[in-house]
């Protein structure tokens, strides 16, 4: 009987969605399965009353157009292959901070901008500084030199290691070094390693002490090369553009679709059953799923089932997003923004305000005359779990959290409370939900110590089960799981015998 297709991808995230297009772009027939009316996981969007709200974050790194910005523009290169477009427009600053001692920094794409900043809250750390960023600046440019691929791919890393010998020796040696450990060899101030630990924490939800330095360099240092740009129409233009090329390709996406198990035969994946009794059977399983919901939930043979605590799980958010007539944003107005009112709370759920308005970048996703407001806080299921879903304990604490986050933001928007016209709260029970995340869960994180290459890579201990997405190398957020689907399509169109060309 013959298969349903060559590769079958549980989930349209963006890990999913570039590792079906690839796949299917290099001739190779792929199904992605969608248990939702709509694609892109939680970097989708969707519109109530006229706006529209990103669903997830709304940085995105990897649309330089310059390729002499190097290898890292990842996005740019795998639309210019698909021959779809992204219209996207740039953002000056990356974030800007608003921390306890004073500390008020907005990142500049322009990197002396961003040092003078920072040099001007820490004058008697401008060396310490320059030469901390350094650091970050020599892993971009060797990451940015070297083409991507898996790391699982013995012919790529011979390819790669052959070219650039002393480059791979010198990133190796450089995946066993902290980013923390790294500043602290030449800042002291307490303050300032404070806001480090704010720039790991953006996006790593870890402190710089418990971040790989190679993670750190390509988001710290590309920002200030390829830039972080803003789609057009909102983040969902991201995975529906991967659809548009899939399609393009003959590839098929199928929505309203979820999958009840992953089909192992004498320790070979072999297909999937369908909520509804289906059966699809391929060469090749993806799964775009949390490492615990692909072990645990989807592999039915105990034999793969791992612990919770076999990784550090990432925590999951509660989300609000608002619309509000536009007098409550100054013209002035950076788009992104990181809130802090304690030190010893950064870290726990709801330390940290994360505050978008991305709006301002785009217009067209609010109505004229108004603007989009998108603040989210990290959370656990375990701070709502004595609550029924949809009870009215549960709509109060929903009312209550958006109260606080609402007021902690009137610090930079006064009156905004009183601004809002639309509101929408997501708890960490709608990322479960929706997303098929255990607990919400944005995937594993690294423990202190460990090195960057223990993050889960593409291939399961199952044959011919393959992983995308957050919880696989190198990690969480949107350009890091597009790395993620560029090594696993990769991976597989080695193992199935037409390999891909470097993007």
């Amino acid at each position: 009987m013959s298969n349903s297709a060559d590769v079958i991808i549980i989930g349209s995230g963006i890990g999913g969605l570039t590792t079906a297009a690839l796949l299917q772009e290099r001739g190779f027939s792929t199904i992605t399965l969608e248990k939702n009316s709509y694609p892109g996981g939680s970097c989708a969007s969707f519109s109530r009353q006229g706006y529209t709200f990103d669903a997830g974050a709304s940085v995105f790194y990897g649309f330089s157009r310059n390729d002499e910005h190097g290898t890292l523009n990842l996005h740019s290169r795998i639309f210019r292959k698909l021959g779809v477009d992204v219209d996207v427009v740039a953002d000056p600053v990356q974030i800007h901070y608003h921390l306890p001692d004073s500390i008020d920094v907005p990142v500049f794409y322009d990197q002396e901008k961003f040092f003078a900043s920072l040099t001007r809250r820490f004058p008697h750390e401008a060396r310490g500084i320059r030469l901390f960023y350094r650091e970050l600046e020599a892993v971009y440019e060797i990451l940015s030199s070297l083409q991507a691929g898996s790391l699982e791919d013995i012919v790529h890393i011979a390819s790669v290691g052959g070219r650039y010998p002393l480059k791979v020796a010198q990133l190796a040696l450089m995946t066993f070094r902290s980013m923390g450990k790294t500043a602290r060899k030449y800042i002291s101030d307490p303050q300032l390693l404070r806001f480090i630990d704010m720039e790991s924490y953006s996006w790593a939800v870890q402190d710089a002490v418990s971040t790989p330095l190679v993670n750190a360099g390509i988001c710290l240092a590309d920002r200030h090369h390829g830039g972080i740009h803003y789609p057009r129409g909102g983040a969902g233009a991201i995975p529906a553009a991967l659809c548009r090329g899939i399609e393009k390709f003959g590839g098929v996406v199928r929505y309203n679709t979820e999958v009840e198990e992953i089909l192992v035969r004498n320790g070979r994946a072999e297909g999937v059953r369908l909520t509804d009794g289906d059966i699809l059977t391929s060469r090749a399983v993806v799964s775009n799923a949390t490492v615990w919901d692909t072990r645990n939930r989807l592999l039915e043979d105990p034999r793969y089932h791992i612990s919770e605590d076999r990784f550090l799980r990432a925590p999951s958010w509660f989300q609000l997003y608002l619309g509000v007539d536009a007098s409550v944003i100054p013209d002035d107005l950076n788009v992104h923004h990181i809130l802090v009112d304690n030190w010893s709370e950064y870290d726990s759920p709801g330390g940290t305000v994360y505050f978008s308005a991305p709006s301002i970048l785009d217009s067209s996703v609010a109505p004229p005359g108004k603007h989009v407001v998108h603040a989210f806080i990290t959370d656990e299921t375990s701070r709502w779990s004595h609550l029924r879903r949809g009870s009215s304990e549960y709509r109060e604490m929903k009312k209550k959290v958006a109260r606080e986050i609402i007021r902690r933001a009137e610090r930079l928007l006064p009156g905004l409370g009183d601004a809002v016209e639309i509101e929408v709260a997501a708890t960490p029970f709608t990322h479960e939900r929706y997303l098929n995340r255990f607990k919400g869960s944005y995937g594993p994180l690294l423990y202190p110590g460990q090195n960057v290459l223990q993050k889960p890579q593409n291939r399961t201990p199952v044959k011919d089960l393959y992983a995308a997405g957050d919880s696989t190398f190198p990690g969480q957020g949107v350009i890091a799981v597009t790395y993620s689907g560029v090594s696993c399509a990769s991976c597989i169109a080695r193992k199935l015998g037409n390999p891909l060309d470097y993007l």
